[in-house]
């Protein structure tokens, strides 16, 4: 393949099936560099990246920069010799590493670029009740998610599809899209397309205020803010359950679309089922996970725990 070598940079397991991809496939992978180890759990014991254990059992050099603008890490790196690096779930790149190899260095995304650029755009499709997304192979420049278009393919969302289901959909049709881009560079046939400068919609890192879930809102907004966060990191609410407060996080629910008279955020129970009033509605509940429980089935969770006649939420 031409003078290709590849240097793969990545660390979930989003990035594993797409380094995967190209190993199976005999690409020329000549280096990985993911993340440092982290300590994890309650013994705080180093955590390996998932990039760094696939890339160890396939016995590939692993770098670990803490600082990616360092001499030694880009000395290091410069000894690989890439001609060209890909780029999957990482971090930003100083231009010294990203202009490094003559063919460039390409990011997948998994969008349809310009929309969603940023750290979570498999979420926010789902949450902004998007009804296609896809992936897109582009080439990296200074700015984050902004450069010129390689390729890019296209997958429907389903109608109660949730983010488990779709990121894995996208990771396949991504390790695919990397092969096919990889191809292309090979044989010098790549054509790009320049992105618009204006951001369609963004994909900002999720954090715990915009993953509680706002009962004011319509049935339909509050579904797909659950499915878009189901099971990572999962959308949470606050149960009053009479003089106690305790968190949940919710995961599968299923509307149903219905006038009531309920206060918007009561919660109605029976032996076996649980929901929570909605302005248009109601929102039944089927897992949840209160805090300090394990994630549970509704019908589980109310063989044994407690709720009084005026529990709500909000």
């Amino acid at each position: 393949m031409k003078d290709i070598r590849i240097v793969f940079m990545g660390t979930p397991d989003f990035a594993v099936t797409i380094l995967k991809h190209l190993i199976e496939h005999n690409y020329p992978v000549v280096g990985v560099i993911t993340a440092a180890d982290k300590p994890a759990g309650r013994g705080r014991k180093l955590n390996q990246s998932a990039v760094k254990k696939y890339a160890l059992a396939q016995d590939l050099p692993v770098l670990q920069p803490t600082n990616l603008k360092s001499e030694t890490f880009q000395e290091a790196l410069k000894k690989w010799n890439p001609t060209l690096q890909i780029v999957v779930a990482f971090r930003m790149l100083p231009k010294s590493v990203w202009a490094l190899p003559k063919y460039g260095t390409f990011n997948l995304h998994a969008s349809l670029l310009p929309a969603y650029r940023g750290a979570a755009p498999i979420n926010w499709a789902i949450i902004n009740g998007e009804t296609k997304t896809g992936v897109t192979t582009f080439f990296i420049d200074d700015k984050i998610d902004t450069g010129e278009i390689i390729l890019q393919r296209e997958i429907a969302i389903e109608e109660d599809e949730i983010v488990g289901t779709l990121h894995d959909k996208l990771m396949y049709l991504g390790a695919d899209l990397v092969g096919e881009t990889v191809d292309l560079i090979a044989k010098g046939s790549v054509i790009t397309n320049k992105q618009p400068e204006e951001e369609e919609k963004s994909a900002p890192k999720l954090y715990p205020h915009n993953c509680n879930i706002d009962w004011s809102k319509p049935l339909h907004e509050i579904y797909n803010h659950i499915r878009g966060l189901n099971p990572y990191p999962a959308a949470w609410t606050t149960i009053v359950n009479g003089t106690e407060e305790v968190n949940a996080k919710i995961l599968d629910v299923y509307k149903e679309l219905e006038a009531h008279s309920y206060k918007v955020g009561t919660v109605i129970l029976s032996k076996k089922s649980m929901k929570i009033a909605v302005l248009d509605g109601f929102l039944v509940i089927e897992k949840i996970k209160i805090s300090g429980k394990k994630l549970m089935d509704v019908k589980s969770l109310l063989n044994g725990y407690h709720f009084s006649a005026n529990t709500y939420v909000k």
